[in-house]
């Protein structure tokens, strides 16, 4: 997009109401206003690096500074990068998108915004300058990927360049201002020994879990909101072999899969009209006939979740996806709710007999109440009994100690069991080691730890 456009999109509203919090809200609009009106006719038909587009940016706001007076050297600086920051970024969300320690941006209105740092909830000194300001922001943001958000479509999904996913929603729904919530993409794709190092996985649990991904067996990985299953479905996806041909399919994309052969696919919503959606479930529906070797859905939440389960049990093993649940038992209750909605009118039992026989593997992973997240049980899908889907936990949390902080100290130990699927792992001449499933006992006993 030229610069012309970019600036004529951010163009703020007229009128600014002054507030006491930011008394130079006055002074950044208007100097907002004339960079913008100047600058856009000169670089009409240019294209500028980002580089060099802020530079010419910043030169313009500081000559306009420079006439006047009363303002000090370091509030010159500051003002100059907030107002280069609404032309050309996201203004106060910038220094918070930058901090690589934020995982989520929430904004309740202009004048609160808080921050998730480490699992825990903090509120910013951040603000905008008005609500109008806020709605620039939002504008702009949806704007990239081609999307609108006005009081005729007052609520909107979208996602940032590096992924980052962002929900607004406005007034009427929203009585309080604009809300808008950012779950920032890390930029750094953590990997399984990544997640050992910062114990959401254990040595033996990784071990396992990348043999099952060469065995091409289907992993369904379940968890709350922000528990981690996206980075969990990325790690556990650089264990594909790379020559295979691998097919995802998102609402959003977020995937960060490094293999030669990767083809992405996105959910389409629909237009301000309300036509020419594209669901996930078309999306799983098409991909069969691209010949993957691996169907990756980035999460299942409706009617798709029946195509899921037939691919599953035509062919095409090592399929992963991931369900929002509470536990194990509960991901199987979500899988056959969501078949339901595919509007079939089909016996439960027969629901059941397709979903243990098509998932050989449930990862669950949760938030614990220390903000820490930690793959808490690997669990095999077994046969059926009678009309309920058997389960058994290969490996499983145990909780070592609680540190004086609230911290919890545990790990991801094996139970002892061994899984009934070893065969498949024979079977494409997998071997896993001897004393990997041997049961390890917890060391402090938890009864006794709160004491």
């Amino acid at each position: 997009m030229e610069l012309h456009e970019r600036l004529v999109t951010t163009k703020p509203a007229a009128a600014v109401q002054q507030q006491t919090k930011e008394p130079f809200a006055d002074l950044k609009n208007s100097i907002h206003m004339l960079v913008i009106s100047e600058l856009g006719p000169q670089l009409t038909g240019q294209v500028l690096d980002p580089v060099g587009m802020r530079d010419r940016v910043i030169a313009d706001i500081r000559r306009h500074l420079s006439g006047e007076t009363g303002i000090s050297r370091e509030d010159r600086e500051r003002l100059t990068s907030e107002i280069a920051d609404d032309i050309l970024g996201y203004g106060p969300l910038e220094r918070l998108l930058a901090d690589d320690s934020i995982t989520e941006i929430m904004v309740n209105g202009p004048g609160e915004i808080w921050i998730e740092r480490q699992g825990r909830l903090y509120e910013t000194t951040v603000r905008f300058s008005d609500e109008s300001h806020l709605r620039r922001i939002i504008n702009r943001m949806v704007a990239q990927i081609g999307r609108r958000i006005d009081e005729s479509s007052p609520m909107v999904d979208a996602r940032l360049p590096d992924g980052s996913r962002v929900n607004a929603i406005i007034a009427p729904l929203s009585l309080s201002g604009p809300l808008l919530t950012i779950r920032k993409f890390a930029r750094k794709r953590l990997g399984l020994q990544d997640m050992v190092n910062i114990g959401s996985l254990s040595e033996e649990s990784v071990d396992f879990l990348r043999r099952c991904i060469q065995a091409q067996l289907n992993v369904l990985i379940s968890g709350g909101t922000g528990s981690g299953k996206t980075t969990l479905l990325n790690g556990l996806s650089s264990a594909i072999p790379d020559h295979e041909r691998i097919v995802t399919i998102e609402d959003a994309a977020e995937l960060q899969l490094h293999q030669r052969h990767v083809l992405r696919l996105e959910a389409r919503p629909p237009n301000i009209e309300g036509e020419g959606a594209i669901p996930i479930r078309d999306l799983v529906r098409n991909s069969l006939r691209m010949r993957p070797d691996r169907i990756i859905v980035g999460e299942c939440r409706g009617p798709e979740a029946l195509d899921m389960l037939q691919a599953m049990n035509t062919g095409h093993d090592g399929s992963l996806s991931t369900v929002h649940a509470n536990a194990p038992r509960d991901a199987l209750a979500r899988i056959e709710t969501m078949v339901l909605m595919a509007g079939y009118d089909l016996p439960v039992r027969a629901i059941r007999q397709q979903v243990s026989s098509a998932l050989d593997l449930i990862v669950h992973i949760e938030r614990m109440e220390d903000g820490s997240r930690r793959c808490t049980a690997v669990t095999e899908v077994q046969r059926m009994e009678s009309d309920v889907i058997t389960l058994q936990d290969i490996f499983e949390f145990k909780i070592d100690s609680f540190a004086p902080d609230g911290t919890i100290n545990g790990k991801l130990q094996p139970t002892g069991l061994r899984p009934i699927f070893l065969d498949k792992f024979a079977k494409r001449g997998i071997e896993l080691p001897a004393g990997l499933f041997t049961h390890r006992p917890v060391t402090a006993n938890v009864a006794d730890l709160r004491r």
